[in-house]
């Protein structure tokens, strides 16, 4: 379950601080965000996958990690990230 080269590069784009960032913060949760909007979508037609439910709470916690770095370091563009990923109030 890998992104689409696309949507990597679209989202890479979309959340990079200069033209050759491709491993911030904010770029990394974009990437997991959608990765687990693949997944989840998968959990609602296979109930019983749990190795993939696994991976998504991983996905979560890894999210969860990164955003909070983020906070810590550059709240701007924390506020920023979680504005337009929509993942927190």
């Amino acid at each position: 379950m890998t992104l689409k080269q696309e949507k990597k590069v679209e989202n890479i784009k979309k959340f990079q601080t200069h033209p050759t960032d491709t491993g911030s913060s904010s770029v990394q949760a974009a990437l997991i965000t959608a990765r687990i909007k693949e997944i989840s979508e998968h959990l609602k037609t296979h109930k019983k996958d749990f190795h993939s439910e696994r991976g998504l709470l991983m996905l979560v916690g890894k999210r969860k990690r990164l955003l909070t770095y983020l906070k810590k370091h550059n709240f701007e563009q924390y506020q920023k990230t979680i504005k337009e990923l929509g993942v927190r109030k």
